[in-house]
């Protein structure tokens, strides 16, 4: 049940009808996609008015902003929210008790983006993990970042919706596609490496709408990408067709000049070691990934993630 609504780009707490946590604090085996959903709207709520009694949050709730652990909770941009710009993208995998978010957020005259994973045990928030990204905190050579703005398409406004029971994948199918995505990010050489893209996939880094992925990729021009390491695929919501993902893209710095595919020049930004954090959703249907949503900061180089449970191995 969604107890939830935007009011002007804002989330509102409507009649309690239903609305109690004693509500949602059931055993993790029994809360399906509504009833995690559910939670992570009530987490929205709480984390808009600086209020986590407002949501089932644990008294040892687990809490990471941009790869940093806070052992203080709540903190970050806890402190900082003033506002919800939009509607936001929820999706759950009930059989891992995850839910993933995608929005917008403004910190008074900061924009920026905000992708958010939830671990819900027995009815309650054990872990909470946030990828935010502002053009503030976006430094060396930039990664796009759209303008947080209620009227701008930000977001693929069918990436949550069903997937129809004939066009589903099943769960480990879902998972090798979005990672033979990274597998063909990595050291891109116009390759494609185990996945598929339908024609019309689309993509939405930092709120900022890109087209013909496949083609990008045919073109070689992520050759700068050295790595694409510790993967963790947390979250797969079979109905709507999601996988969500974390990851870091390393760069050495070391490579300059290069040819595309059709033999145009090209010259790497990156000129020195550097790193990208990320928080990525794909939405696969027909056995193609057709949409990707993904949130980019960038923290030190190599930076591995409080979350990780085996890293990959060095020089990988």
């Amino acid at each position: 049940m969604h107890c939830m609504k935007f009011v002007r780009g804002s989330l509102v707490l409507i009649a309690l009808l239903g609305c109690s946590l004693a509500g949602a604090r059931v055993r993790a085996a029994g809360c399906d996609h509504a009833c995690l959903e559910h939670i992570g709207d009530l987490y929205r709520a709480a984390y808009l008015k600086h209020d986590p009694k407002l949501a089932p949050i644990s008294n040892q709730v687990r809490f990471t902003e941009n790869n940093v652990e806070m052992f203080g909770f709540p903190d970050g941009s806890w402190d900082t929210v003033t506002q919800e710009v939009g509607p936001a993208l929820t999706f759950s995998d009930p059989a891992t008790g995850n839910v993933g978010i995608y929005t917008s957020i403004m910190q008074r005259e900061t924009p920026g983006f905000l992708a958010i994973r939830l671990k819900v045990s027995h009815g309650r928030i054990v872990e909470i993990e946030h990828m935010l990204s502002t053009r503030r905190n976006l430094s060396s050579p930039p990664t796009p970042i759209g303008k947080v703005d209620a009227h701008a398409d930000n977001h693929d406004p069918a990436f949550t919706a069903p997937v129809p029971v004939a066009e589903r994948v099943p769960r480990d199918r879902m998972i090798a596609l979005a990672n033979g995505y990274f597998s063909t990010l990595q050291q891109n050489n116009g390759e494609i490496r185990d996945t598929r893209f339908s024609p019309d996939a689309t993509r939405y880094e930092n709120g900022m709408k890109f087209s013909d992925i496949e083609g990008g990729f045919k073109s070689g021009r992520y050759r700068f990408n050295n790595r694409v390491r510790d993967r963790d695929f947390f979250l797969v919501d079979e109905e709507k067709g999601i996988v969500m993902a974390r990851g870091f893209i390393d760069h050495k710095g070391v490579l300059d000049d290069y040819l595309l595919t059709d033999g145009t020049k090209a010259h790497s930004i990156f000129q020195e070691p550097q790193t990208w954090q990320l928080l990525e959703a794909f939405k696969i249907r027909n056995g193609m990934i057709v949409s990707v949503e993904a949130t980019f900061t960038e923290p030190p180089y190599y930076m591995r993630s409080p979350w990780t449970v085996h890293p990959d191995l060095p020089g990988r």
